[in-house]
């Protein structure tokens, strides 16, 4: 004991040996000899175990004696020593950070009272924190007075390095990164260790790193990321923390066990819960999952049993009280009641308890519970008796498709809170009063994050809890190691699985940590992004040298094998050597002077290291803050929300943050103001976070387990054979069929079946007593038992690591979801599933839906292709699985976000406003724009670093690859089986692929809900009305179909009285009928017949329509009919002739007089899904030049000469075809209505617009001015698509006809006209309000009626000088208000003279002043109005539409501008929602025989919908469309190449052409020929034959000339100059060019 304390100075060996009696640890006692040697350490121990101060105490004894230390002197004479920070610690999170510096106050305290004891002078010794939540003030006194220990962050040390406080780290002498596991896998850490290199730049000599962790493996790798190139000291305890762990189940039987009817497949108790929107795709084991998860409540009826906990079956309770909140839910059959009330029994046995969810919508939601449960208590208040003023009084628990942010909740006293929520969204002040309260035991309980994860000493906290299995193993021993955080003490945990499948996660998570099988460490290699950032920041403080910067650089472990020509192209990429055209929008931020080799800063790149630093993606967080009223002398900050939430919330919304309610008062661009709330009920937000995933040899480990259990598993009195003794008796075949001796579950029968044994399912005793070791309690065990017998009973095998399996299932419509069950997790699945989607895609031509999950692989298949070898779906060859996800990764959705993010890190996407952050639509646009200038060239940088994040930080390859060899050599089988409903894994799969798609594209959640949930489907039926179905069905399918219904007999015969049964029974056994050959077959009379169809009809059991011709023909011996002779037998009811029986009930007719005909809906989706593939089998798609031609014939472009339309109602046809596309108003009018209206003048469209039968609207892509010109988008004045959203928008009014519901009961609309005075603070909300009433104004009066409306947000009285102040009014900022309206599309004008003149300002410069009064002989003062505001202002008028006719109207324009629809067409629309939005309604349409859907054109993928007239044009293309060259402008809506289509290969070294304004593209039969860049004046061809490319220049010839503007010059062509004598140039000079000195020109 104590032998190491030599090592130390006597007041510091004293002081410890008073405060801990016990000794040093181990880890202690291995570590200060390293460290006082000066070598780099890596410390290695478990939590607790004193590591930190085994860090810092050496550091903190040589400070005390620094005067005797030279280097402490800086090196000079004077025995003062330097000024600087000596001890520099690096947290990963800041409030460990914040618990770090606070408990380094005791040390210091203690031994410079053991000096001052011994009669020693100690020198005082400051510590300061720097991080996010430092304030200026505090930053520049740590500048100015820098102390000796500074406790940091990564992203703060980088700030640090890139400013003037810099040189308070020249002093540096020790550096402690802790929790260094954290951060060395992630490009955080990558960021780190440039830092840590470029500190070493800035002191005398490099200081000692000491790396701290609890959980790192391998040890090496760690060390190597500590020290870079320098050696480093491995010191590892090579002990076990001490823990006590258990996996509590507090439910004897979880939900899907509980009864049998939650197995059952059909009839009463099946459905959806009743008055519950039905979304598709939703199956009822997904409802059933949704309620055992706790997010929906179950649907009314029949109680399945309550939830029972051991408590109450000990205490003799069985039934549940009435009216109790808790009973209710567990009659519902949610497990979250006993979860709830679990926990909160453990939080009232224990001291201070730290439950730990993995979300922060979680831990908001179980903190709202647990103070629900508290409150109820008795002598507690009365929380759970409803409130008569809260509308939704009483309800706890939701339909689970409602989401997250509907669930309410009520506010509590203080002294009713037992529980607090922690994580990264609550604010600064109450995280650190809750840390605060937590670490002195003033708190019972916290809900947290991994915010409170890592390394943060909380000694009151004797149990911690974890709801769900925690992220990884290494996540769990973390959390866990904060119950009793001391040296020697025993961590207690609980983890509470929510689900049967959550035990197995749980179960192997808890033997990992007490083996100590912890995630391998990853360290990124050469992260590109992170190398561009550190290099602006690095050269923003000095010039650097190239190779000297390589060399540092190369020192970090991460860029240890970075090689130099990539280097190079970073460099390159930062000092502008990417300078086409298209990077003219991406200035670059350094100067390479290669005369002088150094790199340079230009100015502003230290600005942009600074506020654009960091590699923590900004994924969309609005700050949360009080109005200056409320919080004093500025903002304070109350916490964060997604910007998803955001989007979802309304100004008047209540929602809870951080336990306390709050109302929003305003919402901005960046932030949310909001006021307290107290007493109101709330709103729980929600957070979208992340994650790579299950790591492959966790899930190996998990699958190892799983086939562990299985072998142990009993079923009744035999045990279930065990897997390696199947897999030895089966053939050697990878793939193979279901083990007869459990076959797969078929149809409800078996569930059942399987269910009413399910209490037979155990482990053997050697099985039971592992499981209790690893600690499960006995509920768990029987679960488990329980969940794995039932997957057996349904698969016939349970997915392990040995074994795969592929389960069949059919969904409600017919098609097959194949379900692929794997352990090894979504880092492996995912790129697995992109090479099944792809293949499927190659080989039948359709679209899988296929989603990844961590555990296994969805996808959806037709009918006709449900029966693909599971072999052909998921067996790939080894060796080329590199190259396939290469090849595919560029074009998903995760390549779009990472090249996002990638660029941002790279300074690339700068914020446009330091103070502000960028709204994530602007993100995703500037992204957009960036990566599509970045395919232009070769290699870039940062599409290199995003395709290495995406294939080795997000996908694990090499596992993926060491799976696929396995399977090729048999040591993993495929087994393939088919059941009729989902197994009980297969749900979980299912619950989450409803979710992924509700999520996919990279798109905000509101925007995709509001399109998806919002639509009506009763509603769209009705606007589609009853179509003629004859079109859709295929009579020969209708004909097979009756055959086979009249094939079927039946074990039982009706009664003759059972009139309803007999009519059920005709209707599931017929193709189309109608009510005469029913009543002629059944002999009934016409009113029972018709009364017991309409009860039919009424229940939904069967359709109405025109399904065939000659319905009864082919149903076999069935119809008699058929067989009578004209005047025989029965009379056509509803015919020509007399009603049967005299009778004359109101019969359904057609529209054309022919009698409706009645279709069984099951029989329907059997004949539609058969003609269906029918008809997509029959369509062969054509090329894309074949439909490119079609298109211009389709929109009237023609050659020159060849226009279609004339005059004003040629015009409004072309407006009609192009409605809501957004163009340059110089694009219009100069390429795009030339093209197709014969003599067009801009005087035809201000006829247009003067007599009001046409709007524009503007539209603004990028952050420009408001006077630039935007983009111009016509629209009838009549159309549905017409919307003024912004001005919707501002006055809380929904757009559609229908009203909001939050506008009825008590407020009255007296109310509003108040509100809107309140809202006129801006001058664009006044001039909404003033135009709000209808009407126009000239400019000069609209500024009149502005300025007496404005309420400027301002005092009147300055209340300091007692000066009135009045309103800041100027025209200028009244102009800039207008257009910026203008470019919301929420005001237009009756002429487009301001764009026109505006546009036209672009070139000149100058903006023209005309005198807005009449010329009059008389002299007299004119009115001067500038020219950009002329006209007559209005706000763009709103037709009034349901949501479904807006959607109708908007497919019907896309089918009338390009007759077929499908998702390459829609990506260069701005569609609302995308092709997604659209799909529900095309799919209904093509139901009803509107559209069909195939695959029309080649490459437009497998969704394309189209009208059968444009089908048969495609089929007969080119008969009667044009044979001429045509040229069309590129942003032309009739040209696919570059948008729907790709540019086809180049030759020479030309510029990669751009779809931008102002170039032209000239189609040869619907091929490119030619692109013409006209302001870059290049030149580029797609073909060698001569004869084609005279016909393509004369053309590009005559549509130049047709052009406004002067003469065009082209100076190369395919990048060879124009001024050489070629064969090109001869062919110009042909068709009209001129040879000049820059190449060839054409003059007009």
């Amino acid at each position: 004991m104590y032998e190491c304390l030599d090592l130390f100075s006597e007041p510091t060996g004293a002081w410890f040996r008073h405060a801990f009696a016990q000794g040093e640890t181990a880890a202690q006692r291995q570590a200060w000899p390293v460290i006082a040697k000066g070598d780099d350490a890596l410390v290695i121990a478990p939590t607790g175990s004193g590591k930190t101060l085994s860090a810092f105490l050496y550091a903190i004894d040589r400070l005390m004696n620094r005067a005797a230390d030279p280097r402490e002197a800086g090196g000079s004479r004077s025995s003062k020593p330097a000024k600087g920070v000596k001890v520099l610690y690096i947290s990963p999170l800041k409030a460990l950070g914040v618990d770090v510096a606070r408990n380094l106050e005791a040390p210091l305290a203690g031994i410079a009272a053991q000096s001052k004891a011994m009669g020693l002078n100690p020198p005082s010794i400051r510590v300061a924190t720097r991080s996010g939540d430092t304030t200026a003030q505090e930053r520049r006194a740590i500048a100015s007075h820098p102390p000796d220990i500074l406790v940091t962050t990564p992203e703060s040390l980088y700030l640090i390095l890139t400013s003037k406080a810099r040189r308070i780290l020249s002093t540096v002498r020790t550096v402690i990164v802790d929790e260094i596991h954290a951060i060395a896998g992630t490009k955080r850490g990558a960021h780190l260790a440039l830092s840590l290199e470029r500190l070493d730049m800035l002191t005398a000599e490099p200081a000692q790193r000491i790396g701290l962790s609890a959980t790192v493996r391998p040890a090496e790798a760690a060390a190597r990321f500590l020290g870079g190139a320098r050696a480093v000291t491995i010191v590892d305890v090579q002990s076990r923390p001490a823990m006590e762990l258990k996996v509590v189940e507090p439910v004897e039987q979880m939900p899907e066990s509980a009864a049998p009817a939650n197995r059952s497949c059909g009839g009463a108790g099946s459905g959806k819960p009743s008055g519950l929107p039905s979304i598709s795709g939703v199956t009822p084991a997904m409802m059933r999952l949704a309620e055992r998860q706790g997010t929906a409540a179950a649907s009314p009826g029949p109680p399945q049993g309550p939830l029972r906990t051991r408590a109450d079956v000990e205490a003799g309770e069985t039934t549940s009280a009435p009216g109790n909140a808790i009973s209710a839910d567990e009659r519902a059959g949610s497990v979250w009641p006993a979860v709830e009330r679990s926990i909160l029994n453990e939080v009232l046995s224990h001291h201070t308890t730290l439950v730990f969810v993995n979300s922060r919508g979680l831990a908001e939601r179980l903190t709202a519970r647990l103070n629900d449960l508290y409150a109820a208590m008795p002598g507690r208040g009365d929380a759970d008796e409803p409130r008569p003023d809260e509308p939704y009084a009483g309800q706890r628990h939701f339909h689970p498709m409602a989401g997250p942010s509907t669930n309410l909740i009520h506010p509590h006293a203080p002294e009713d809170t037992i529980a607090m929520a922690h994580h990264g969204s609550v604010s600064k002040d109450r995280r650190k009063r809750i840390e605060e309260d937590l670490k002195h035991g003033r708190l019972r309980c916290v809900v947290a994050t991994s915010s409170l994860e890592l390394g943060i000493d909380m000694g009151s906290v004797d149990l911690v809890i974890q709801v769900s299995p925690p992220l990884s193993v290494s996540s769990g021993l973390q959390r866990v190691g904060r119950a009793d955080h001391q040296v020697g003490g025993v961590s207690h945990a609980l983890f509470y699985p929510l689900t049967r499948e959550q035990i197995i996660g749980a179960a192997a998570t808890v033997e990992c940590m007490q083996t100590g099988d912890i995630e391998p460490l990853s360290i990124p290699r050469c992260p590109l992004d992170v190398l561009a950032q550190h290099t602006v920041a690095a050269a923003a403080m000095e010039d650097l040298n190239p190779d000297d910067w390589y060399q540092t650089v190369r020192r970090a472990a991460p860029f240890a094998d970075l090689d130099r020509s990539v280097f190079d192209s970073v460099l390159g990429m930062l000092t502008g050597a990417y300078d086409s055209e298209a990077f003219t929008a991406f200035r670059p931020s350094l100067m390479w002077n290669h005369e002088e080799h150094l790199i340079s800063a230009r100015p502003g790149a230290q600005r942009l290291a600074v506020t654009s630093g960091g590699t923590i993606p900004d994924r969309g967080q609005y700050t949360v803050v009080l109005p200056e009223q409320e919080a004093g002398k500025g903002p304070k900050r109350v916490g964060e929300l997604d910007e998803e939430m955001v989007y979802e919330s309304r100004i008047g919304d209540v929602i809870t943050l951080g336990t306390s309610t709050w109302q929003i008062q305003d919402i901005t661009h960046d932030r949310v103001v909001v006021v307290p709330a107290p007493g109101r009920t709330a709103r729980l937000p929600f957070w979208h976070g992340e994650g790579f995933g299950r790591d492959a040899g966790f899930g190996e480990m998990q699958g190892r387990f799983v086939r562990d259990m299985v072998n142990g598993l009993h079923d009744g009195d035999r045990a279930v054979p065990s897997v390696d003794t199947v897999q030895s008796d089966r053939p050697a075949s990878s793939e193979r069929a279901v083990s007869s001796d459990y076959p797969a579950s078929s149809g409800c029968t078996a569930s059942s079946d399987d269910m009413a044994s399910s209490d037979a399912a155990s482990f053997d005793d050697d099985t039971t007593d592992r499981l209790r070791s690893d600690g499960l309690d006995g509920n768990a065990i029987s679960n488990l038992a329980q969940l794995l017998h039932e997957q057996r009973i349904a698969t016939g095998a349970v997915p392990t690591d040995r074994t795969l399996v592929v389960e069949r299932c059919p969904d409600e419509e017919g098609d097959w979801r194949i379900v692929l069950h794997s352990p090894y997790g979504k880092r492996v699945h995912e790129p697995w599933a992109m090479i099944v989607g792809n293949r499927i895609k190659q080989r039948y031509g359709y679209d899988g839906q296929v989603y990844a999950c961590d555990d296994g692989i969805i996808l959806l298949l037709p009918q006709s292709d449900g029966h693909i070898p599971a072999a052909e779906l998921f067996t790939v060859d080894p060796d080329d699985i590199q190259r396939l996800v290469a090849e595919q990764v560029g074009e998903s959705v995760l390549f779009t976000a990472r090249f996002r993010e990638c660029a941002a890190r790279s300074l690339y996407l700068p914020r446009t406003d330091p103070g502000k952050r960028v709204p994530l639509w602007q993100q995703r646009l500037r992204g957009v724009q960036l990566l599509n200038a970045a395919r232009t060239q070769c290699n870039f940088p940062l599409l290199l670093e995003t395709t290495r994040e995406c294939l080795q930080d997000v996908y694990d390859l090499p596992a993926l690859r060491r799976l696929m060899t396995r399977l090729s050599n048999g040591e993993i089988d495929l087994v393939d089986v088919e059941t009729q409903a989902p197994s009980p894994f297969a749900e979980t799969i299912m619950f989450g692929y409803v979710g992924q798609v509700m999520y996919q594209y990279d798109q905000p959640h509101a925007e995709r809900s509001a399109a998806l949930l919002s639509l009506d489907f009763d509603a769209l039926e009705r606007l589609l009305g009853t179509a003629d179905m004859t079109a859709v069905l295929d009579p020969d399918v209708i004909h097979d179909v009756e055959r086979e219904l009249a094939g079927r007999t039946f074990w039982n015969e009706l009664d003759e009285r059972d009139v309803a049964g007999r009519v059920a029974r005709y209707a599931k056994t017929h193709g189309p009928f109608t009510v005469d050959m029913m009543m002629v077959e059944l002999h009934l009379d016409a009113e029972r017949a018709v009364r017991e169809l309409d009860g039919l009809k009424a229940r939904g059991e069967v359709l109405t329509g025109l399904f065939m011709t000659n319905p009864g023909r082919g149903n076999g011996s069935r119809s008699t009919v058929d067989d009578a002779q004209p005047g025989e037998g029965a009379e056509s009811y509803g015919g020509m002739g007399k009603p049967v029986g005299g009778m004359g009930p109101d019969v359904e007719m057609a529209d054309d007089h022919r009698p409706v005909q009645y279709l069984h809906r099951d029989v329907f989706r059997r004949i539609r899904a058969r003609s269906l593939n029918k008809a997509r089998e029959a369509i062969k798609p054509v090329a894309p030049a074949v439909y490119q031609a079609l298109l211009l014939d389709r929109q009237g472009v023609g050659p020159v000469g060849g226009e279609r339309y004339d005059g004003v109602d040629g015009l409004m046809r072309v407006i009609e075809q192009l409605e809501g596309v957004s163009l340059p108003l110089p694009v219009w009018e100069g390429a795009v209505f030339p093209a197709r209206v014969r003599g067009y003048q801009p005087a035809i469209l201000d006829e247009l617009l003067a007599s009001g039968d046409v709007v524009w609207t503007g539209e603004k892509t990028a952050s420009t001015k408001a006077k630039e010109p935007g983009r111009i988008a016509f629209h009838p004045a009549d159309s549905e698509l017409l919307i003024n959203t912004a001005a919707a928008d501002a006055t809380g009014h929904p757009s559609d006809g229908a009203p909001d519901d939050t506008m009825t009961g008590d407020t009255a609309p007296d109310d509003d006209a108040g509100q809107a005075l309140e809202s006129v603070r801006t001058l664009p909300d006044a001039i909404l309000h003033v135009l709000a009433a209808g009407g126009a104004f000239r400019a000069e009066r609209l500024a009149e009626l502005v300025r007496a409306a404005w309420r400027p947000d301002t005092e009147p009285v300055d209340l300091e000088t007692g000066e009135i102040r009045p309103p800041a009014w100027s025209n200028s900022q009244f102009e800039d208000a207008l257009w910026s309206l203008v470019w919301q599309g929420a005001v237009t004008n009756s002429s487009l003279t301001p764009v026109r003149a505006m546009a036209s300002a672009v070139s000149s410069h100058a903006t023209r002043s005309v005198s807005v009064g009449r010329t009059r002989r008389r002299a007299r003062v004119a009115v001067q109005v500038p020219v950009l505001m002329q006209g007559l202002w209005s706000a763009v008028p709103t037709v009034t539409a349901t949501a479904e006719q807006r959607l109708l109207a908007r497919i019907e324009v896309l089918l009338d501008r390009y007759g077929i629809i499908a998702p390459p067409l829609i990506d260069a629309e701005d569609v609302p929602g995308g092709f997604s939005a659209l799909y529900p309604v095309l799919r209904r349409m093509e139901e009803h025989g509107t559209l069909v859907r195939g695959m029309f054109v080649q490459g437009f993928g497998a969704a394309q919908f189209a009208r059968r007239d444009t089908v048969d044009q495609l089929r007969h293309a080119g008969e009667g469309h044009s044979r001429s060259c045509v040229a069309i402008e590129v942003m032309d809506p009739a040209n696919l190449t570059g948008a729907a289509v790709a540019w086809p290969q180049y030759g020479g070294t030309a510029n990669k052409p751009l779809r931008r304004a102002g170039g032209m593209v000239v189609l040869d039969h619907g091929n490119p020929v030619v692109y013409a860049a006209v302001k870059g004046h290049h030149l580029t061809t797609f073909t060698d034959d001569g004869d084609t490319l005279r016909r393509a220049f004369a053309e590009l010839a005559y549509a130049l000339q047709r052009r406004p503007s002067g003469s065009v010059t082209f100076a190369d062509l395919n990048g060879e100059p124009l001024t050489a004598r070629t064969e090109a140039a001869r062919i110009l000079h042909a068709a009209g060019f001129t040879p000049c000195p820059q190449g060839m020109k054409l003059y007009r």
